[in-house]
């Protein structure tokens, strides 16, 4: 009887044991989701926030172009301070910006990509098909055009 007993209770040990670690590997393993998921979000953010940073230099070349086009010095905004710059100057430094900008986004979005396969992935669903595709460029595009008229 007493051995009966003590089997159960070692059957019993063992049991809430391996719950145990089950419970711990769910937990895990939805930390590391919530983790990737977090990431996405984060990444997805600074994406809208240059995007909103590369409109506003947008709106100030087109600004340079056609209201102030008379002007040859313009007030430039560096930190907490306003000073007078050359035109040609402010221009070519905010299209410096505006290149700078646009490979920042272009290399977070291509690691959205993978970020989004990778939560995809830890939630068991399958990839992304036709996610990975990139346009086509302006030489392909006129290939592309040239073949089509013959």
């Amino acid at each position: 009887m007493l051995r009966s007993t003590c089997r159960n209770v070692g059957r019993i040990f063992r049991l809430q044991h391996t719950a145990i670690m089950e419970a711990e590997r769910v937990v895990q393993h939805l930390t590391e989701v919530e983790e990737a998921a977090e990431d996405l979000l984060a990444n997805k953010q600074q994406i809208v926030d240059l995007d909103t940073k590369r409109n506003m230099n947008r709106e100030a070349l087109n600004a340079l172009k056609h209201e102030m086009a008379s002007e040859e010095k313009v007030k430039v905004c560096f930190g907490n301070m306003f000073i007078k710059f050359p035109k040609a100057k402010t221009k070519e430094m905010i299209q410096r910006d505006q290149q700078q900008l646009d490979k920042e986004i272009n290399n977070l979005r291509q690691a959205l990509k993978d970020k989004l396969n990778r939560l995809n992935e830890l939630q068991g669903k399958p990839e992304l098909t036709g996610y990975n595709l990139s346009p086509l460029s302006n030489v392909e595009v006129k290939a592309i055009n040239h073949l089509m008229k013959r």
